[in-house]
């Protein structure tokens, strides 16, 4: 029997910015499909970078990156576009448009993929509904607060029903109560099958959670203080791809 693809794969990555800072270092890494994890390490610490090179919002400097089995590191064009529909994100600064209706934000992800109108309305008030805000749908982000901004944009990250989803320090500007909503909220996620990597530095909020932690220092995996031995993989990338990237049904409706 095969070994399962793993959602998320690194090999021996490397990350140096033109300012020749390196902030990811020969990182080996497999999350595997379903998996809920915490990206953990001290500011600098290479979580922010790893999540960019998830996103392609930035590219290794050398080393493959494959995601649900496919080699993204190169992508380019409208295949960049195609990757990030598979991915939902989440952000510190929630990232919404102060002029546009919670409805308008969350349904921004389906207009972009050409959703039809009438699966649009029906995906995005599921949506809203599996973070408590249906009622909030024709407000605009100011009328709401900090934690319910948040959640919005977790609305958002999920309305397209991606299979793995990204959050970088998600409860960074919340309280302790509303930190742990958002997580849970995470969590439920998970739960369904959704890959959920979230980088973070609330420790004590991770301590609530049985899940693996994957400890970064000046760009290198850590365990218990030393390095992590990184195995060297050959040129050729070795997992095969998927034949179809699988979307699971994350229950919205």
């Amino acid at each position: 029997m095969n070994k399962a693809v793993p959602m998320i794969r690194f090999q021996n990555c490397f990350k140096r910015y033109a300012n020749g800072r390196e902030a990811l270092s020969n990182l080996t890494l497999d999350v595997e499909a379903g998996e809920f994890a915490f990206l953990t390490g001290h500011s600098g610490a290479g979580k922010s970078t790893l999540l960019k090179l998830l996103a392609l919002i930035e590219r290794p400097t050398r080393g493959a990156l494959l995601v649900n089995g496919q080699n993204v590191s190169t992508l380019k064009g409208e295949k960049i576009a195609a990757h990030r529909r598979q991915l939902g994100m989440v952000f510190q600064d929630h990232k919404l448009l102060s002029d546009r209706s919670i409805f308008d934000n969350v349904s921004l992800p389906l207009i972009v993929n050409n959703t039809p109108t009438r699966e649009i309305g029906k995906r995005v008030r599921a949506a809203l509904d599996q973070v408590g805000l249906l009622k909030y749908e024709q407000s605009r982000p100011v009328e709401l607060s900090t934690g319910e901004q948040q959640r919005v944009g977790l609305a958002r990250a999920v309305v397209t029903k991606p299979p793995l989803l990204i959050a970088d320090e998600p409860t960074g500007n919340l309280d302790p109560d509303l930190s742990l909503e958002v997580m849970n909220i995470l969590r439920r996620f998970q739960e369904v099958g959704v890959t959920v990597l979230i980088a973070s530095h609330n420790i004590q909020l991770i301590n609530r959670f049985k899940a693996r932690r994957i400890h970064l220092e000046g760009g290198r995996m850590i365990e218990n203080g030393e390095p992590v031995a990184t195995p060297v993989f050959n040129a050729e990338i070795d997992v095969e791809p998927r034949e179809k990237t699988v979307y699971l049904d994350v229950p919205l409706e």
